[in-house]
């Protein structure tokens, strides 16, 4: 899944909510959310500009020949806004008050509507229009709504039971978890399995690298096969990637699935022999069979599934033949979510401790991500050839460093573009995207890799990632700090990579 996720309020509070013991120190916060909210005006009614007769759009108006004038400036709001979300949650004094989703609402269409009031000085209000258009309406909204649809049904399914924490039940527990993240989103896989998992080693005195393992298999590299498998690769999708290419990638994932199982059940293996006796013999005597409830979701989870594979409105559906109007796809995934959640007794919910806070989270950045990340596209669009990245291995590493520290959608968007400039007749094996044009496979695959993979080397690269700690920590597992996770994925995950680039890039 995408962006930082948090377990924080279910609704946007009002302005006058503060939060915590230092708001009053914040005399600017009102102004940001005013701001905030006439950003999002903004935002939609220049969305909707690009409606009006006369405004010209299509590709070529989207990806103009040349960078617009000042173009450093018109990145700002999209620096300052993934920097927002990297630095503001660690700084003390303001953590409380970024944790508010209205504040992060403020920032982010802050940083939108600074964006198109640029466009609007730099190339013409009818450029402004279109970029905002094509980011909420084309980028956004399909977005969000699948993100959403796979969270409120998977919420909607409990699993639950207490069995022994050997290293092969532990380890089998992740290689399920690797398994159905790509069918089922790696924000749905975390859901469903992480607090069975907890549960499971509750009686263990060691448990961090469990959960740690987790992040690594189950948030991040599980979901590399499906496009609904993580947001990097929906994204891509919606950029005209084929549904099933992504199923190429599947000795990538094997490798890196098969090699973090086998290293994990050798350190749980040493650490089990570890525990107390006293602790081992708890552990035996709490066994709880394992049950699920909420499983007519199943069903509603493999629609989502076959919906977004079939229903594009610029494929013809199969059997009958005829394009689907624009939306029909997200209609019907919101019809999915609806009935599944009103169809699931609430106490599933309950025992999931299920609330709308994260997903919200997720809403509320990511809609000033997607219009502030137009200017750096443009700027792509026109310089791609000139960044000095050309081969599979340094895209790989570019995009792969960059999402670790940012975020790994809009990141993948950055370097999709770049390597579709770079595409050209030198490249032997092409893919063809929806809209006619042509992509080196070698550049699609390092891009998608390192999206996917490398969101894993911090708590911020991949919105499960932040999901699954605070899930953990409300459990009693003591997680690592930013940089005590970052040393485990620097020992255990860079080596990994550097395999991974050794073996399938070179």
């Amino acid at each position: 899944m995408t962006g930082p996720t948090s377990t924080h309020e279910d609704e946007l509070p009002t302005p006058h909510a503060h939060h915590g013991a230092h708001a009053h120190v914040y005399p600017l916060h009102r102004a940001f959310v005013a701001w905030g909210w006439i950003g999002c005006v903004a935002v939609g009614l220049v969305a909707l500009a690009a409606y009006l007769p006369g405004i010209k759009g299509g590709d070529d108006a989207h990806a103009p020949a040349t960078a617009p004038n000042g173009w450093i400036l018109g990145c700002i709001p999209f620096a300052a806004l993934l920097l927002s979300i990297a630095i503001l949650p660690l700084i003390p004094k303001v953590a409380d008050w970024w944790h508010q989703n209205l504040n992060k609402l403020a920032i982010s269409l802050f940083a939108a509507a600074a964006t198109l009031l640029y466009l609007v000085v730099a190339e013409s209000p009818g450029a402004a229009a279109i970029s905002a258009n094509h980011a909420v309406m084309d980028e956004f909204i399909p977005f969000i709504i699948l993100l959403s649809s796979l969270y409120v049904i998977c919420g909607n399914i409990n699993i639950s039971g207490d069995l022994v924490a050997k290293p092969r039940t532990t380890t089998a527990i992740l290689a399920i978890g690797a398994g159905i993240a790509s069918f089922v989103g790696t924000t749905g896989a975390s859901m469903l399995l992480i607090r069975p998992l907890l549960s499971t080693i509750s009686e263990r005195k060691y448990r961090v690298h469990t959960v740690v393992f987790f992040i690594f298999l189950v948030s991040n590299i599980g979901g590399t096969l499906l496009p609904i498998g993580d947001p990097p690769l929906f994204m891509g999708y919606l950029k005209g990637v084929p549904f099933d290419w992504t199923l190429t990638l599947w000795k990538e994932w094997a490798f890196c699935v098969g090699v973090l199982l086998a290293l994990y059940f050798v350190i749980d293996t040493i650490l089990w022999k570890r525990e107390p006796r006293a602790q081992v013999v708890f552990d035996r005597l709490r066994v709880v069979r394992v049950s699920m409830s909420g499983k007519r979701n199943l069903v509603f989870l493999a629609l989502v599934v076959l919906t977004v594979a079939f229903v594009d409105k610029g494929k013809e559906l199969p059997i009958v033949g005829v394009k689907p109007f624009p939306y029909v796809r997200e209609a019907l995934l919101l019809l999915y979510t609806f009935l599944s959640y009103v169809l699931t007794p609430a106490k599933v919910r309950e025992d999931n401790h299920f609330s709308f806070g994260a997903i919200i989270e997720v809403a509320v950045i990511f809609v000033g991500i997607f219009v502030a990340m137009q200017v750096p596209l443009e700027v792509l669009n026109a310089n791609g050839d000139k960044l000095g990245i050309t081969t599979p291995g340094q895209f790989f590493w570019a995009t792969g460093i960059l999402s670790s520290f940012l975020d790994n959608a809009p990141t993948y968007v950055v370097f999709l573009q770049a390597a579709e400039i770079l595409t050209d007749d030198t490249h032997v094996h092409l893919v063809t995207l929806v809209d006619g044009n042509q992509i080196s496979d070698a550049l699609l695959t390092a891009v998608s890799l390192g999206a996917v993979f490398m969101g894993a080397n911090t708590y911020i690269g991949n919105g499960p990632n932040f999901m699954v700690r605070t899930i953990a920590e409300q459990s009693g597992v003591r997680m690592p700090s930013f940089f005590g996770y970052m040393l485990w994925s620097g020992a255990i995950l860079i080596p990994l990579f550097v395999l991974v680039h050794v073996l399938f890039l070179l």
